[in-house]
Parts: structure tokens; sequence; C-alpha cells
């Protein structure tokens, strides 16, 4: 796995592209010089979490035959300073489903993602408590 990172126009504005072509915008905040133009590196770790376990769980729940309609998650992430950097306390993961849906499938294939599957989630556990919970509509 490749990502190539560019300076963009501004400051602290950049772009980073996937060996696929795929391409992020990141900034930083106006406070340290940025012009808030992309998502901050901590921004990216909690949509990191959050694509990675929605792709695992719809997945899951196409395997499952489960008729999900829409997914959505709401990614919380609560941080504390050290003497240099800022990490990740918690994580809490909100999933938004739409669908003719069984909990008990929907509670499997969360926990699946987040447990096993998600190697982001994996990753940040070792830093970070990560919760989860979920509404059906």
């Amino acid at each position: 796995m490749k990502i190539k990172i560019n300076k963009l126009d501004e400051e602290l504005h950049m772009e980073a592209q996937n060996e696929e072509g795929g391409a992020i915008r990141m900034d930083g905040t106006r406070t340290i010089g940025g012009i808030e133009g992309g998502m901050s590196p901590m921004q990216l770790l909690l949509a990191g979490i959050g694509g990675c376990s929605t792709i695992d769980i719809i997945g899951i729940l196409k395997k499952q035959k489960q008729d999900l309609q829409d997914i959505s998650v709401e990614v919380d992430g609560d941080r504390q300073k050290t003497d240099t950097y800022s990490e990740f306390k918690t994580i809490h993961l909100n999933f938004i489903l739409k669908g003719d849906l069984d909990p008990k499938k929907v509670e499997r294939a969360i926990n699946l993602s987040i447990d096993k599957y998600c190697s982001v989630s994996k990753a940040l556990e070792k830093t970070s408590r990560i919760t989860h919970s979920y509404t059906i509509q």
C-alpha cells in the first residue's frame, strides 16, 4: 500500500492520493495556519474506522441475506493530550441502518467488524476504548 501526499496552494493544505488515483484533501485548523480545506489527520482516523467498519458490515449483512437499504455512521472521538501529541482516549461509532433487518444479525455484523475484521479498529484499539451503538429505521 502506498500513499503520496502533495502540498497544494496553501500553507498546510495537502492532497493524499492512493495508487488507484483516489484522492482526499487534508488541512490543519486555522489556529495552526490551515485554511480548513480538508480533514485533519486525526479526523481521517475517525473516517477510517467508520469507513472500514461500514464496508465490513455491508458485506456481512449481504452474506446474511439481510435487506439493507442504507447505512450511515456517526463517529465521535475523545482526545487526550500527552506531553507532545494527542491520541484518542475513546471512540464511539453510532450506526444508522435502514431496511428490513434482524437486530441480532445487525449486532453480530457490527461486533464481527469492530472486534475481528476492521484493520483500522484493530490498530486504534491499542490506545482507544472503542464502543458502538446502532439504530434500525
